[in-house]
């Protein structure tokens, strides 16, 4: 089995805490999650997540004008330079201070950071334009001034259109107006009048107005007017400089009661105005009037952060204590993105068994169905009233089995979406474990109120029996894929094995040396492994019911120092053993993970450590640092521990709602310092993937590769100007090799389309092999998002007619790209059926109409209606 897994994506969670942004042709949104920025591709239904993270949650994100290159910043002020389409991390620096605001000019030569009070700006990285004949220019934050007027800290920044001029606003309740150079009768303004702190300012349009926004619902408008007085001077000195200055003409409130305004932003060539409350509310209003537009509650807690895309139509909007991620169109009022996070652990997890779907449950009662492939949720079922702990597929059919603490065990229809059979215990338990008979007639679920294992019938939804025989809580159950047997583990140190089906209902029990955290059955049912407290792994034969391995994997497993931890990472006790463990699809492998922040793989067979995978280096989250740093300890504690909320200058932040005596507090408050953990595991039915749920959210690993720039075999002479001159020469062989060489997807797209239908087959016989991987991979990616359909079906018969012995000689190493292909021509064949089953009495009407009409035509021509007649009709 390959263990070549590498970070693909992050389910799971969609929206932390920082600012929304939109790329500049408006069809993506990009969003920080913890120390992760994630891509929500809005037009295309698909997300992915960059591979680079920060050390601390990332708290401002900077996109430049033509969507190249991205600034991400994080609490400490460490930030990452990347390319976007690329998704490379070119650069690292420090701020040495934490950033409040950060904005790229439109020119995109310079951004303004705000650093506490001081407004820096810094020369921005650029590459050449294509008609200049400047060469490349890298040179990453080289700063050019530094402004210091504002008294407190800067709340946001904003350019003016031609780049010239920039405004600030700030918490000292004043708003500036700044030069990038010296301008001739200028001087730095600056507009107060503001009685709490400023949260927006922006330039209008024609730069001839500013409006400033504050934490109140004050809105002024401002204009570079003469004074009051100016009448009473002489006329030539009216136009004067000196008698012009930054004027309020107009003053507007939003009126929302006690609600305070968290965030704002302004579209200028609109006129558009969009501000979200600390009620969940938000307004878009037109200006310079204030007009009201809409009004629409999207959540119960405040809005963090809201974005609006270049054209005006789209809106963004992110609320972080309920992990909401929201995009709404509000012409036509309705939503374009809506997506939601747990708010709370994730217990459990499973794969479907096509492995395109993802379910995972938590302990806010929800369970999420998650799209593997675009990465969205698709469903959220709420019926459970309290956490859930377990969730599993049935064999057979796409039902769903989950398990919570408010006593029940529901079934799932995931074709209808709906919970169909309900099944509950005489007495008031909580279940933790749950099992399902590989038929789907039986449904096993285990309590740690009770030691019993209770059996329902799934047809009649009526209890079966409850077996005994554990002296403890039961703590996990699986059943043997083959059927027939039931394992369960509990707390009194025994794994037993049941046949539930026969009349005796025996049970063989094995003995431990410490709790049961965990179990798994290899998928050919002939062996069990078992994880304990103590940090052990054990393998059991299931037909002989002897122990035929174990592993020692405290070790490898401990890891990651608490800020209140006395003891040194490799010492802590909380973090030596497996809480899930799970098997791959092949059995040779087995996957586990603990309360540390580290997922093991191991080989079955041999009992070596295969990887050793980093669930997350997220400084913001307890249990990732290997040493404390002893700068963060104070007399009255670690800095992390010490309670500043009653120092905050809101009430709103100073107001303490999580429950006296309780260490989880309120439902609906996220803890903001967590700790690291993986709570489950899983790998896909086809053995590409593998699943972990962490504090983070869910985290997926995969073998396959999507090379974002892989230039091969370049030469001075291949550019995409001379790739695209060869398409217009028809030289499409050439044009072809060259496009693969340079490997830029636009550019081996608009090739791909020059190429007419008639030169395929030809093209694919003289292409040289080995660029043949390529070809499949352009094909098959071409063919999902292409309304093409026979020629794209043309280009993968002709590459399976023309090298199908190459390709058989060569599977394995080509598997990924094949497999990629029966993927496209799966969807092309669903799609393809949809339709015609939906337009079946469609074509049925069209085709007796047409042969109606022949039946009136042929006694009045008197002769026979040919077929151009039945075209015509």
């Amino acid at each position: 089995m390959k263990t070549d897994f590498k970070f693909s994506n992050l389910l799971g969670t969609v929206y932390c805490k920082g600012n929304l942004v939109f790329t500049p042709d408006g069809n993506s949104l990009l969003s920080p999650v913890g120390n992760r920025v994630g891509v929500f591709n809005l037009t295309e239904s698909s997300s992915h997540t960059l591979p680079f993270s920060h050390r601390r949650n990332i708290s401002h994100l900077a996109l430049s004008p033509d969507g190249l290159l991205l600034l991400s910043i994080d609490e400490d002020g460490r930030a990452i330079l990347t390319h976007l389409p690329r998704r490379l991390a070119l650069f690292h620096f420090s701020f040495k201070a934490p950033v409040s605001a950060i904005a790229f000019s439109p020119s995109g030569k310079y951004f303004v950071a705000g650093v506490g009070r001081l407004i820096e700006v810094w020369y921005a990285p650029a590459t050449p334009s294509a008609d200049s004949d400047e060469g490349l220019e890298f040179a990453p934050f080289v700063r050019r001034t530094s402004h210091a007027g504002h008294h407190d800290r800067v709340e946001s920044l904003e350019w003016s259109s031609d780049s010239r001029f920039f405004v600030s606003s700030s918490r000292d309740l004043t708003a500036r107006v700044w030069s990038l150079g010296p301008q001739e009768g200028f001087t730095p303004t600056t507009l107060g009048g503001h009685k709490e702190a400023v949260n927006g300012t922006w330039f209008s349009a024609d730069q001839e107005s500013i409006y400033t926004i504050s934490r109140d619902g004050a809105l002024f408008h401002w204009q570079y007017a003469p004074f009051p007085d100016a009448s009473r001077m002489e006329d030539g000195d009216i136009d004067s400089i000196d008698s012009m200055r930054w004027r309020i003409v107009q003053r507007h409130y939003f009126m929302q009661m006690n609600a305070k305004l968290l965030c704002a932003t302004y579209h200028a060539s609109s006129n558009l105005l969009v501000a979200g409350f600390s009620n969940g509310l938000f307004g878009l209003y037109e200006l310079p009037d204030f007009n009201m537009i809409h009004t629409l509650s999207i959540s119960q807690q405040g809005i963090d952060h809201v974005a609006i895309n270049k054209s005006g139509e789209w809106l963004a909007f992110g609320a972080s204590k309920l992990g909401q991620l929201l995009v709404w169109e509000w012409q036509s009022e309705t939503y374009i993105l809506k997506q939601q996070a747990h708010f709370d652990r994730i217990n459990d997890l499973a794969y479907s068994r096509d492995g395109n779907r993802i379910i995972t449950a938590a302990d806010d009662g929800k369970i999420k169905v998650w799209d593997a492939r675009s990465g969205f949720c698709i469903v959220t079922f709420t019926e459970h009233t309290s956490g859930v702990t377990a969730c599993e597929f049935a064999q057979r059919g796409n039902v769903l089995f989950t398990a919570s603490l408010d006593g029940s065990v529901r079934a799932w229809d995931l074709i209808r979406y709906r919970n169909f059979r309900t099944f509950s215990a005489p007495s008031r338990l909580s279940f933790s474990s749950l099992a399902v008979d590989p038929s789907g007639d039986v449904v096993c679920a285990g309590s740690l109120d009770s030691f019993h294992i209770h059996i329902w019938s799934v047809q009649t939804g009526q209890l079966l029996d409850q077996l005994s025989g554990h002296e403890g809580p039961v703590s996990s159950l699986a059943f043997a894929p083959s059927g027939g047997i039931l394992i369960s583990g509990s707390w009194d140190h025994t794994v037993r094995m049941w046949n539930i089906f026969d009349r005796t209902q025996t049970s063989e029990a094995l003995q431990l040396q410490a709790d049961i955290t965990d179990l798994t059955i290899r998928p050919d049912s002939k062996q069990i492994a078992v994880a304990t407290l103590d940090g052990q792994l054990t393998f059991w034969s299931v037909a002989e019911a002897t122990q035929s391995a174990s592993l020692e994997g405290r070790r490898d497993v401990s890891g990651g120092r608490k800020i209140s931890d006395r003891r040194t990472a490799a010492n802590a006790p909380g973090s030596k053993s497996f809480n899930c463990i799970s098997y791959s699809a092949d059995g040779s492998c087995i996957l586990a993970g603990g309360n540390s922040k580290y997922i093991c793989l191991y080989d079955v067979l041999s009992g070596s450590l295969l990887k050793k995978f980093t669930v997350s280096v997220n400084l913001s989250l307890q249990g990732t640092q290997e040493f404390l740093n002893s700068r963060a300890l104070t007399e009255a504690g670690p800095v992390g521990l010490i309670d500043t909320q009653a120092e905050a200058e809101d009430l709103q932040d100073r107001m303490d709602r999580t429950l006296p005596g309780s260490r989880r507090g309120d439902a609906a408050s996220r803890q903001t310092a967590s700790e690291v953990r993986v709570t489950a595991t899983a790998f896909s039915p086809t053995g590409r993937a593998l699943c972990a749920a962490s504090t983070e959210g869910l985290l997926i690993y995969s073998l396959d590769r999507d090379l974002q720039f892989d230039p091969f075999d370049l030469d001075v002479d291949i550019t995409p100007a001379s790739t695209l001159e060869a398409v217009s020469n028809k030289s499409y062989l050439r044009a072809l090799i060259m496009g693969f060489r340079l490997n830029e997807n636009l550019l081996l797209k608009q090739v791909f389309e020059a190429i007419p239908l008639t030169e395929v087959r030809r093209l694919v016989k003289e292409l040289p092999t080995v660029y043949l991987t390529r070809l499949i991979r352009l094909v098959a990616r071409t063919t999902d998002a292409s309304p093409h359909l026979e020629k794209n079906l043309r280009w993968i018969e002709a590459v399976l007619s023309t090298h199908g012995s190459y390709l058989k000689e060569r599977l394995p190493s080509m598997s990924q790209e094949l497999r990629t292909v029966q993927r496209a021509i799966s969807t092309i064949q669903v799609d393809l059926g949809r339709i015609a089953d939906e337009n079946i009495y469609t074509l049925d009407y069209v085709l007796s109409q047409s042969a109606r009409k022949l039946e009136v035509l042929r006694p009045i021509t008197g002769k026979e209606v040919g077929h151009d007649c039945m075209i015509e009709s």
